[in-house]
């Protein structure tokens, strides 16, 4: 197991800059996930990572080594495919025993390694089967234990679940992170599904056309996004936002929305008397009120059974709220949303970054 450490890394395809000098510190036996919107650049880091892209500037080190020349198979990583990329031709012993045949390692290392990491994922009843006879769920465990079974320093996950359906995803999300407690191997893992990094992760990093947005734990990231797009982005459903202004007057304030509803700003929230802002709070953090609030009218009800999950429309912004208790309200009803102010944030409204007192 080693750490990784990531320096100023930039990534340039032709005249077109793809990273933009990326610093992330990974720390031994972490799981780490990479997450943002597609072409953000987080699979080009991974690759990088690897050894499968060139770095055209900046340092990786994996542990106290400098990797930037390596070639891929002498970085002591192992990386989980999207595609598998198992041999068709081969069956489930011979693919997971290839990096090591390879090697020309021992046969008998070879044969403990591969029922070791068999047993692990429970492997050992389809051994002797081709990938066409397997499952889409059986085969990613199939290239997850040919990565174990390397024993690498780190392992690379590059969107590895997006082929799969919903119900085996979430299946499998459990079996990687188990996988993780199990292994304890430093894991970097690149999806596009915030679900996925939040529920997976020890630590995110969002990204956004080749910049890191914000680095932190989960909940962290949940609970205070440092600007409105990661505030945006983590979450389902996601972060509603009003755009208003902010009106400080002898120690209290409040934000005026675009229709002159008043809403008593966050607490803790910055900014200036006057400043134009974006007021973000969260579905589960709004609250039904008889009167003051946002006057919302429904638009459609989802009842889920555990939550009731509302869309609504303000002046033509559409809202969500999520409820525990059970509503019935018809399409049309009229009702007043009250943002927890605990919860609440203010964000700028130029530069989107999160207003802190």
């Amino acid at each position: 197991m080693a750490s990784v450490t990531i320096q100023g890394v930039k990534k340039n395809f032709g005249d077109v800059p793809i990273l933009h000098g990326v610093d992330i510190d990974i720390k031994d036996g972490s799981f780490t996930v990479l997450v943002g919107p597609s072409g953000c650049g987080k699979s080009t880091l991974l690759r990088m990572i690897a050894g499968l892209e060139q770095i055209n500037g900046g340092e990786i080190r994996i542990g106290e080594k400098r990797v930037n020349e390596l070639p891929p198979k002498e970085r002591d990583i192992a990386m989980v495919f999207q595609n598998y990329a198992l041999y068709p031709h081969m069956t489930v012993r011979d693919n997971m025993a290839f990096s090591l045949a390879l090697a020309k390692a021992d046969k008998s290392i070879i044969e403990s390694k591969v029922k070791r990491a068999a047993e692990i994922l429970a492997l050992i009843p389809l051994l002797d089967r081709y990938p066409r006879q397997l499952s889409g769920g059986q085969r990613q465990r199939v290239a997850m234990g040919r990565a174990i079974v390397r024993d690498p320093q780190v392992f690379l996950f590059d969107e590895p679940l997006s082929n799969l359906d919903a119900k085996l995803r979430v299946a499998m999300r459990s079996e990687i992170k188990e996988l993780h407690q199990r292994l304890k191997t430093t894991s970097i893992y690149v999806t596009h599904d915030q679900i996925e990094a939040m529920t997976m992760g020890d630590k995110i990093v969002v990204m956004r056309d080749g910049r890191i947005e914000q680095t932190g734990s989960p909940l962290e990231l949940y609970d205070r996004p440092a600007n409105q797009f990661v505030a945006g982005f983590i979450g389902s459903p996601s972060m509603n936002f009003l755009p208003g202004t902010l009106h400080r007057k002898a120690g209290a304030a409040h934000v005026e929305l675009q229709d002159g509803t008043r809403l008593d700003a966050p607490l803790q929230a910055g900014g200036a008397d006057g400043q134009p802002v974006v007021y973000g709070t969260r579905p589960e953090h709004l609250l039904l009120s008889d009167t003051g609030g946002i006057p919302s009218k429904v638009v459609v009800m989802e009842p889920t059974g555990m939550d009731t999950f509302v869309s609504c429309r303000h002046e033509g912004v559409e809202l969500s709220a999520v409820f525990r208790e059970r509503h019935d309200f018809a399409p049309g009803t009229m009702i007043h949303l009250q943002p927890d102010l605990q919860r609440a944030h203010l964000f700028d409204a130029s530069t989107g970054e999160r207003l802190v007192a």
